[in-house]
């Protein structure tokens, strides 16, 4: 069957997003036109709206400053030594909404289903590693945490970024397993993750 090229091409774009199948992404067409033309107008605007978004140059989070550095970052409340590493920018907010956490963040990156990093992701650890270097007394950070889903592909992660950065910190954690095996820390409840973050060891 024929369809209008503008449905088609909007399924095969929305095809493209995390979690979105073929079919799904027809569907959300579908729904997106019967919607009607102010909606869709408003839609398009948010979207073109996302390239006036930045990524942050020290932690890789989102923001919209006139420098290069998120809200987080360049705030001087924040202790810069106390580093949460992070693989997705959901996982920095459900934990900044805890309200536990004053240090800063790494997004690393999703971590690939082989378990061993990438290249941008090596360069991004490079990155705080520079800032270790060049920024904190004695080059070493007071702690780094790192934060992944507690799953298997996420221990073995750790593993490998512990011995990346052991010579860069003096002391590396893990959230505490208030977390379930299995989990995921983008869906689990304030409480849960304040407690794993409290309980790091």
């Amino acid at each position: 069957m024929k369809l209008p090229e503008a449905i088609k091409n909007l399924a095969d774009e929305l095809s493209e997003l995390p979690s979105i199948g073929p079919r799904q992404a027809m569907r959300l067409a579908f729904y997106l036109v019967g919607r009607g033309e102010q909606n869709i107008r408003g839609l398009a605007k948010s979207v073109d709206d996302l390239r006036q978004i930045k990524t942050c140059e020290r932690c890789f989070f989102v923001h919209q400053n006139k420098d290069g550095l998120c809200d987080i970052c360049r705030n001087p409340a924040r202790k810069q030594s106390i580093i949460v590493i992070v693989e997705k920018e959901t996982d920095l907010i459900s934990l900044e909404n805890t309200g536990k956490f004053t240090g800063r963040y790494l997004i690393l990156g999703e971590i690939p289903k082989t378990g061993l990093m990438n290249d941008w992701q090596k360069l991004r650890l490079q990155n705080l590693k520079s800032f270790i270097e060049k920024e904190l007394p004695g080059k070493k950070a007071e702690e780094i945490v790192l934060a992944f889903n507690p799953t298997s592909l996420g221990d073995f992660h750790a593993s490998l970024i512990t011995k990346e950065l052991e010579p860069f910190s003096k002391k590396i954690s893990r959230l505490g397993r208030g977390l379930p095996t299995g989990g995921e820390i983008e869906f689990a409840d304030d409480e849960t993750l304040g407690s794993a973050l409290e309980k790091r060891g």
